[in-house]
């Protein structure tokens, strides 16, 4: 058996969602109309906290910074996807694909670790409300931001640097609308099993460790809420935790499902498609959950319009 021919690899062809002419223009008018509703909306909800008093609060900080890393989060691979469809290529360079990855794998890991703060600060509002303040100070917030882009920096690196020591073969075909870890990985020619092995420890770590934390502060805090003898307080206390628990639901669901729908199906392409729903469809649903479920946002909206 012959050994496939190995070269410095210059580029890779991103194959999308679908390779049928006719539906080219329907893939850019529908990418293209989430991503402005992802960019504006989550615009909206950033200038919303800035310009609104009221919103200066630690809750909202994290709220702010989540629709920043969701602007980027699709700002990696969409525009990308949009300007190959206009332009009738399908090309990426080997440069471009390993900085996509990098940025793709840090705002993906920044979105677990804010969603694993949040669930920390609704933990502490509840469970601990005469101490928030002081327990949740600026110092304090400013460090668990610093820390959760660290970890997502540190993680986007280590995978960058080990794609780089891999070595590619003529088949350079990506079956996604981006350079998605998993599928560089099969084009590799250079032996990738150890690299497996520390792939699936790091990603169990970076997806179980904060999970487990969100799991750990919701079980607290509904064993909280539970001991409230007012059914109005009640409700007030779980709708605090409605917009970021629904936001959770989305986020992780979504991954999972494209995790099993891969695991079940050797169709990459089908995986592709499904992978919309966690790298487009969530962080454009994000702004709409924060805005129609939280009366401040809503308050603060209307003022920023006003």
């Amino acid at each position: 058996m012959k050994p496939r021919n190995q070269t410095r690899v210059s580029e890779f062809i991103l194959l999308g969602l679908s390779e049928e002419a006719n539906l080219q223009p329907l893939l850019f008018g529908l990418f293209l109309s989430m991503y402005l509703i992802t960019f504006s909306g989550n615009l909206l909800i950033i200038l919303t906290i800035i310009t609104a008093s009221h919103l200066h609060t630690p809750m909202y900080f994290f709220i702010f910074s989540l629709s920043f890393t969701d602007i980027c989060f699709t700002s990696t691979t969409v525009p990308k996807m949009l300007m190959n469809i206009q332009m009738q290529s399908k090309v990426i360079t080997y440069e471009e694909c390993i900085t996509q990855l990098h940025f793709f794998i840090l705002f993906a890991s920044l979105d677990h670790f804010l969603l694993t703060v949040m669930a920390y600060d609704r933990y502490v509002a509840i469970c601990h409300p005469l101490h928030y303040t002081v327990i949740m100070n600026p110092k304090f917030c400013g460090l668990l931001l610093l820390a959760s882009f660290l970890l997502s920096a540190l993680e986007s690196l280590f995978h960058s640097l080990m794609v780089l020591r891999l070595s590619f073969c003529t088949e350079l075909e990506i079956s996604h609308f981006f350079c998605e870890l998993n599928q560089l990985l099969q084009l590799a020619c250079s032996g990738t099993f150890l690299y497996n092995i520390i792939l699936y420890f790091v990603t169990g770590l970076v997806g179980i460790i904060p999970l487990t934390g969100i799991l750990f502060s919701y079980t607290k805090i509904v064993s909280s809420i539970l001991r409230i003898s007012s059914a109005e307080d009640k409700s007030k206390a779980f709708s605090t935790c409605g917009s970021h628990l629904s936001v959770i639901c989305l986020f992780y669901g979504t991954s999972l499902g494209v995790y099993l729908s891969s695991a079940a199906t050797p169709n990459r392409r089908a995986s592709a498609i499904a992978s919309v729903m966690y790298t487009v469809v969530t962080p454009m649903l994000n702004p709409f959950i924060y805005s129609l479920r939280n009366k401040d946002i809503k308050q603060g909206i209307r003022k920023l319009f006003n």
